[in-house]
C-alpha cells in the first residue's frame, strides 16, 4: 500500500510541477488553480466520476471518452483540460486529486503561504476559516492556505496539519486519551 502511495505522490508532483511552470510561464496560475479545484470537487461530490477516476477497469479510450465530456460540459479547457486528457491517456487519471494538492503546495510557496490541512468534524464556515488563518498567521508569522476536510467520526474540535507538525484537538482523540487513563487508573 506504501509503495502504491509514493508512486502516486511521484506522479502527482511531477504532473503538478510541469503544470506549475507552464501556469507561471503563461500567467495563468488563478485560473488553474480554480479549474484544478473544480475538477477535484466534481471527484469528491460524484461517485460515478470517483470510480472512473480509480478504477484499472476501464479502458483508456472510455475514460478519454468519458473525461472529455465532463471537461467540456464544465467548461474546463487550457492547460487543466490538457493535463487531465494527458494524465487520462497516460493512464494517470487516478493521480489527478494528488496534481490539484501538490499544485496548491507550490503555489502556496510561491505566493509564500504556508500549507495547512484542516480537518473537522463539519464544514467550516467562512467566518471560521478566516478566524483560523488568523491565529495561524499570528503563531506561524506567514499568511496560511488552508485546505479542509471533514471527518465526522472526529466528533467535535479540528486536527491541524502544518508541514511536519500536527495539532490533534478533536473530541474523538481527547475520549480515547480518557479511556486510556481510565484503563490504567481501574
Amino acid at each position: 500500500m506504501a509503495e502504491t502511495s509514493s508512486l502516486e505522490s511521484g506522479v502527482a508532483e511531477r504532473y503538478a510541477t510541469a503544470l506549475f511552470e507552464l501556469a507561471r510561464e503563461a500567467g495563468a496560475l488563478d485560473s488553474v488553480e480554480a479549474d484544478l479545484n473544480r475538477f477535484t470537487g466534481f471527484i469528491d461530490e460524484s461517485a460515478d466520476l470517483k470510480r472512473l477516476v480509480r478504477s484499472p477497469v476501464f479502458s483508456a479510450e472510455d475514460q478519454l471518452r468519458a473525461i472529455a465530456a465532463v471537461l467540456e460540459k464544465a467548461e474546463i479547457v487550457g492547460l487543466v483540460g490538457n493535463l487531465i486528457k494527458l494524465a487520462t491517456q497516460n493512464r494517470r487519471l487516478f493521480a489527478v486529486p494528488g496534481i490539484s494538492k501538490a499544485f496548491a503546495r507550490l503555489l502556496a510557496r510561491h505566493r509564500g503561504e504556508v500549507s495547512a490541512e484542516v480537518t473537522s468534524a463539519e464544514p467550516l464556515s467562512d467566518a471560521h476559516i478566516s478566524d483560523l488563518k488568523a491565529a495561524l498567521k499570528a503563531s506561524l508569522g506567514k499568511d496560511v492556505a488552508i485546505e479542509t476536510h471533514v471527518d465526522p467520526s472526529l466528533i467535535g474540535g479540528l486536527i491541524v496539519k502544518v508541514g511536519s507538525r500536527m495539532i490533534d484537538g478533536s473530541l474523538k482523540t481527547k475520549l480515547n486519551s480518557l479511556k486510556l487513563v481510565m484503563k490504567e487508573v481501574g
